[in-house]
């Protein structure tokens, strides 16, 4: 899948940020790098890869927001106490949190959890497009300074 990416340039790089963002575990800064190193304008290829990502975090977030805590204590078989003690950091943090959305593995958990949270929605948005546009502007940045 991911040399198909590489054959579609800006689309591709969106495919593969917006997946990236998802539940689908993907990573989409090699695609991004190899596209700047093979010409992309870099402010572009930050843009469009920080656009996809930023849609795939928030579609993570609708996922939460369709969903019940009922169903993470029914079906995965989490703790009542555990569930009310991340509700609770979740809730008071909720900006920091969507910032941090970019971080692999537990980003995707934010988001859900903030959609499960119904956390503010403008806010969320804007901190997590915040973080995940700095993540790509930092990997651009080292990417220049590699090539």
């Amino acid at each position: 899948m991911t040399e198909g990416l590489f054959d579609y340039s800006l689309w591709g790089l969106f495919l593969a940020s917006f997946l990236a963002a998802t539940v689908v575990p993907f990573s989409s800064e090699a695609l991004l790098s190899f596209l700047i190193i093979n010409g992309t304008d870099a402010y572009t290829a930050i843009l469009v890869a920080t656009a996809g990502n930023w849609l795939g975090g928030m579609s993570s977030y609708a996922i939460g927001y369709m969903g019940k805590w009922e169903w993470i204590e029914k079906y995965l078989r989490v703790k009542r106490e555990t569930i009310e003690k991340w509700h609770s950091r979740l809730y008071k943090r909720g900006a920091v949190f969507a910032f941090l959305c970019w971080v692999p593995a537990v980003g995707d958990i934010f988001a859900v959890g903030l959609g499960l949270l119904r956390s503010n929605i403008l806010i969320t948005a804007i901190a997590m497009l915040a973080g995940k546009f700095l993540r790509y502007v930092v990997w651009g940045w080292l990417t220049g300074l590699a090539f």
